[in-house]
């Protein structure tokens, strides 16, 4: 099995002789880690492999199970946090994520699998699911539950921010699901490369890109650098320090005025640059259109798809329109159903539509229903984003006409979405 290395904030070995040592509370693992008691779950039993004769810690009786070790994952979900328990760990590994098959898609243990180059076919588990699978051994905050229902209800548009400072004192953040990891790089591993820093990273080079072109550097130690990465492509965005990860309801203020910036809001009670992550990577990777995974966003002609971004909100508008064309498609956006449809009867065509849900005036179920209804549109493909993605929700969506429903600031669902709903169209041509 695999987790996404952003999902893992540590690794433990647990054994009876060792500082970490899992004890039982009312019949229910937990691992003493750093003054804090952690609920522990068994893979094994979770998935229903079999009997665990490994086990987490319970005895059998002739007093072995002290010495027995147990490799715990520790994962963090929103605000909760839980130790895996698993038999073996073997190395992190960049993979290519397909999604699983739609008979497999209510299983909400697993996000999608991956074929690993000798063939074999290795599930990714989804840490969400698994926190709500394992209930209240696992998610104990009824609290922290029961606010982050109220949120939904109020209808907040909270998103995960990375918060860092480059080139000043100011606050600067980037979303958080944009980011594949953040890393710290000896000074002195850096590389001059066709005029550009660059690191050897994972056997490849990685361009380091500064914030702004007057920034500079660590001359030693180490340079804490903000990883983007899709398929084999990376880049690192250079700060000069890691603040914090928080979560707030996303306004922007101020319009950015320069490149590489979306604008300013105020976050966490600071006002905060938002940068455009969309801008650095077409720095640090200038041919980073038309990769080889990025072939779905073209024709069989060799033309980009076309697609219509109908989202009220000109932050998400600007914060996805450039990710959208990074991947290597073109982007026409407007801010409304209404603008939305009369580019319809304007005679323009696009080969896929993304529609925000919550929207004034005619919002994104209405706007499926009269696509589908009537009109040049009726068998173009419609994805919805939403940052309410309940079942209820999805069941709504698919009965006004969308194909497939996408949460905000998922960036891989996204993709994945448009590449399949492309790919459903051509079979069905």
């Amino acid at each position: 099995f695999a987790i996404p290395q952003t999902s893992v904030v540590e690794l433990v070995r647990a054994s009876g002789n060792s500082e970490h040592t899992i004890e039982m509370i009312n019949d229910a693992p937990v691992l003493r880690l750093r003054k804090r008691l952690l609920p522990l779950v068994s893979l094994r039993d979770l998935l229903a492999l079999g009997d665990d004769d490994q086990g987490t810690g319970e005895g059998d009786g002739d007093g072995k199970s002290e010495e027995r070790e147990a490799f715990i994952i520790v994962t963090s979900v929103g605000a909760y946090s839980i130790g895996l328990v698993v038999d073996k760990v073997y190395d992190t590994e960049e993979i290519v994520v397909k999604p699983v098959s739609p008979i497999l898609r209510d299983i909400r243990l697993y996000s999608g699998n991956t074929i690993l180059g000798d063939g074999s076919v290795i599930m990714i588990l989804d840490p969400n699911g698994i926190a709500a699978a394992t209930g209240e051994i696992a998610i104990a905050d009824s609290q922290a539950k029961a606010e982050a229902a109220a949120q939904s209800a109020r209808g907040d548009d909270r998103v995960a921010l990375l918060i860092f400072r480059a080139n000043g004192p100011e606050p600067k953040a980037v979303p958080l699901s944009l980011v594949a990891r953040l890393e710290e790089v000896e000074v002195d591993k850096i590389e001059t490369s066709n005029g550009m820093p660059v690191v050897q990273y994972r056997g490849q080079l990685m361009p380091l890109v500064p914030v702004s072109p007057d920034a500079e550097m660590k001359t030693e130690g180490r340079q804490p650098v903000v990883v983007f990465t899709d398929d084999d492509r990376s880049m690192g965005l250079v700060v000069d320090e890691i603040v914090d990860i928080v979560e707030d309801k996303m306004t922007v203020e101020l319009a950015g005025e320069k490149p590489g910036l979306l604008g300013s809001a105020i976050i966490d009670g600071k006002a905060t640059e938002i940068l455009d992550a969309g801008y650095y990577l077409s720095i640090g990777q200038r041919d980073w259109f038309g990769t080889q995974g990025q072939q779905a966003a073209f024709g069989i002609d060799g033309g980009a798809k076309q697609v219509l971004l109908v989202d009220d909100s000109s932050f998400f508008r600007n914060l996805l329109a450039p990710m959208l064309r990074i991947a290597g498609y073109e982007v026409t956006t407007v801010e409304s159903a209404d603008d939305a449809l009369s580019l319809r009867e304007s005679g323009q065509e696009f080969d896929i539509i993304v529609s925000d849900i919550e929207m004034p005036g005619m919002d994104g179920f209405e706007f499926a229903e009269t696509v589908k209804s009537e009109g040049s549109w009726q068998q173009t493909p419609l994805v919805a984003l939403t940052s309410h993605a309940t079942p209820k929700d999805f069941e709504r969506g698919r009965a006004a006409g969308f194909d497939d429903y996408v949460a905000k600031f998922d960036r891989d669902a996204l993709l994945t979405a448009l590449s399949e709903s492309l790919a459903m169209t051509g079979d069905a041509a």
